[in-house]
């Protein structure tokens, strides 16, 4: 127990400097911005692996040094004086809200800061840093919920709370696919229908496919950042097909009709249950990971708010150790989605040319190295999709 203390120690003081290193980075980024460089595609997808590989690492150190470091011990004691099913949010918020914000600096620098360099973002300072304090109050409530409904699952069901924790979690997973297109995304951008000349062209694209009623909605991507995208969300009245200003305002009709008709394929298949499915799937795995916690076996220690820390982090670690399997499923439904677009349209040539756009616009690469795709790309290779473009334009050429 002793060692394990050190050594949460040792790696909350490793996390604690690195944030304090991109604070000074920070402040002196905000005195004098570092000068906009050349939009150099290598450069760019190599910082962006090393950040992610970095990212994913501290976060589960930090998760597991947290629940092994005083200051669980100590919000853990001053929980348990709150009334039981009050003690888990009490716990969870200061929890989330002091992380949250610590690692503001780190995402000034590792995300803002980086975007801004190589051209990727126009946003000012002063509205990125607004953008994330409303999601750090956004997080440190759904902690809060998330946390009491936990707590109370385990008071009540004792050791079989991972089965109980299992069955909750699709129901949970659904309420978030409806709350966040209507209530959440909202807050930081605008959606309206797109209208026009494009509109009608897509909705009879739509209508096609038994989808004429699907909402087709703008945002305006361009708050945050100049990269294009497009993307659906929602499950049921609330699914939602949106595309992006960027994607819009520089994209040619074709280009666009191809994109749409990509997202359209993610509607007709119903992705969004089954990327639903296969979260359940991951959390259910993931909870019963946790449940071989020793803690698990001893009633009083089980209801401690500081149990739920723990949990998270072995949640945490099973879920990244899952994650490719995830992240396999959306590549291959990325590409029945392009496929369906091929389909759709019967212009494969629109899809290499919107694939060629994106590329440059998103200052993406044309291939990642494998073991990155496998870990931390949630779609195949622009090269792959572009050449699977090719092939049809081929065989679609034939005679």
């Amino acid at each position: 127990m002793k060692q394990r203390r050190l050594a949460a120690l040792f790696v909350g003081a490793a996390g604690l400097g690195y944030v304090l290193w991109r604070t000074r980075q920070s402040r002196a980024e905000l005195q004098s911005p570092t000068p906009r460089g050349e939009r150099d595609v290598v450069r760019y997808a190599s910082e962006r692996r090393t950040l992610a590989v970095v990212g994913t690492l501290r976060s589960l150190a930090q998760s597991w040094a947290l629940s092994e470091s005083p200051l669980a011990d100590l919000l853990d004691r001053i929980a348990t004086k709150a009334p039981p099913w009050l003690a888990p949010a009490l716990f969870a918020a200061p929890i989330t809200a002091t992380g949250a914000l610590l690692e503001l600096p780190v995402d000034f620098i590792e995300c803002y800061t980086t975007e801004r360099r190589y051209g990727l973002t126009d946003q000012l300072p002063k509205a990125w840093l607004a953008e994330q304090l409303k999601g750090v109050a956004l997080a440190t409530a759904l902690s809060a919920i998330l946390a009491t409904i936990g707590g109370a699952v385990i008071r009540r069901t004792g050791r079989n709370w991972p089965f109980v924790g299992a069955v909750l979690a699709f129901p949970l997973l659904a309420l978030g696919n409806i709350v966040v297109p209507l209530y959440i995304l909202p807050l930081f951008n605008r959606f309206e229908p797109v209208e026009g000349a494009i509109e009608q062209r897509l909705r009879s694209l739509a209508a096609r496919y038994g989808c004429g009623d699907a909402e087709i909605l703008k945002m305006n991507m361009s708050a945050q950042t100049t990269k294009a995208n497009a993307f659906v969300i929602g499950i049921g009245s609330t699914h939602r097909i949106v595309i992006g200003d960027t994607l819009l305002e520089n994209f040619t009709p074709d280009e666009i009709e191809f994109v749409v008709a990509h997202e359209l394929g993610h509607y007709v298949a119903h992705d969004t249950y089954r990327l639903m499915a296969a979260a359940e799937a991951l959390v259910t795995t993931a909870l019963f990971f946790a449940a071989m916690l020793p803690e698990n076996r001893d009633s009083t220690a089980r209801e401690r708010p500081l149990f739920l820390a723990r949990i998270s982090a072995r949640v945490a670690l099973a879920s990244t150790a899952l994650r490719p399997l995830v992240l396999k499923l959306t590549r291959d439904r990325e590409r029945a989605a392009d496929r369906f677009a091929i389909d759709a349209t019967g212009a494969p040539a629109w899809g290499i040319a919107a694939f060629e756009r994106l590329a440059a616009q998103n200052l993406a690469e044309a291939e990642s190295p494998r073991w990155y795709e496998i870990l931390f790309a949630s779609h195949p290779s622009l090269r792959e999709r572009i050449d699977t473009l090719r092939r049809a334009t081929e065989e679609s050429a034939a005679p």
